[in-house]
């Protein structure tokens, strides 16, 4: 209990920044009840208002929660959202922002994870997310290598970077933690990448296994594990059968095509995270890493809906901006 105090402090005290005139509420669920109470403990010594929200974990990511959840996050000036399943896109979570509400979701977050990722200076973090950001603000281009095989060149266009600081320090606020990354949508992109770290199902890959992907003209062409190739395969015809059925004017292969659309470049930023430990959810801020995603990408400022965003993280990348070496930042410094 006393390393999930640590993070638990970490995500009230600097993330949150709650004050003893706030309400909060802790939402969790029956396999996430540790790390919810070692929350709610903390809260409770800064504010009296403070309640613990427990429920059945949910189905599927994105589900929404039973209404006395939705109505708690709606009353709340604060919310921590340890559960199995996310939350974070959900009309309760968006509804208690919109409102006014500050939080932050730990979607899947385990024991492990939740003292990892958060028993670290968001501070530092913060500083990382804004180096990174300012050096790859107005970039037109972002080249990706590594000795693993991957040159990938992104063509960003006008898309906007956005930074995950873990600050939900204002009213409306919202993030993901653990947090630390700067990401983008890209426009386009061309070249090869191979994931070495970690990515679903597989968890964080073994020494020598490596996913290849080929890109062109922003999609993937080729996917050389059986496994990723056909979830994508079935995402695909889950959108080409949404498709035919809105009669949206668009073919179904062209649907079908959104779930092979390159849709994110990532650079972690969370120097507290030293090794990967197979969660996409922390490895993915590992400072020093990049992540390339798949498929749906609205929810950061792209225009593609896919019932599937796959990210996969690379170690040890070399990253160019418009040319000129980036400086990534360093894990434990």
């Amino acid at each position: 209990m006393s390393e999930l105090r640590a993070a638990a402090e970490t995500a009230v005290e600097q993330c949150l920044a709650l004050e003893a005139d706030d309400s909060c509420v802790i939402v969790t669920d029956d396999e996430r009840e540790p790390i919810g109470e070692a929350l709610y403990a903390v809260a409770r010594e800064i504010t009296d208002d403070v309640a613990i929200v427990r429920y059945p974990p949910g189905d599927q990511h994105g589900e929404e929660p039973p209404e006395t959840v939705a109505t708690a996050l709606a009353g709340a000036d604060a919310f921590l959202a340890p559960t199995t399943k996310s939350l974070s896109h959900t009309r309760a979570r968006s509804d208690a922002t919109e409102a006014g509400a500050r939080g932050a979701t730990l979607p899947g977050i385990t024991e492990d994870v939740f003292v990892a990722g958060l028993d670290a200076d968001y501070g530092r973090i913060l500083e990382e997310c804004e180096r990174t950001l300012e050096r790859v603000a107005g970039a037109d281009e972002i080249r990706v290598t590594t000795d693993r095989g991957t040159d990938i060149t992104f063509d960003l266009g006008d898309r906007e970077w956005f930074d995950d600081t873990g600050d939900v320090s204002k009213p409306g606020s919202f993030s993901n933690l653990p947090a630390g990354e700067v990401f983008i949508s890209p426009e386009s992109a061309d070249g090869t990448f191979v994931v070495d770290g970690t990515m679903r199902p597989h968890g964080l890959l073994e020494e020598g296994q490596e996913i290849e992907f080929v890109v062109e003209d922003g999609l993937v062409t080729e996917i050389s594990d059986d496994e990723i190739r056909q979830d994508v395969e079935a995402a695909a015809e889950e959108c080409e059968a949404q498709s035919v059925s809105k009669r949206s004017g668009e073919t179904a292969e062209q649907a079908g095509d959104a779930a092979y659309n390159l849709a994110e470049l990532g650079i972690g930023t969370n120097v507290g995270v030293t090794e990967l430990v197979g969660s996409v959810l922390l490895d993915e801020k590992a400072a020093g890493t990049v992540h390339i995603a798949i498929g749906d990408d609205a929810g950061i400022g792209g225009d593609v809906e896919a019932p599937i965003h796959q990210d996969g993280i690379l170690r040890e990348p070399t990253v160019y901006v418009d040319g000129d070496k980036l400086e990534l930042p360093t894990a434990g410094h």
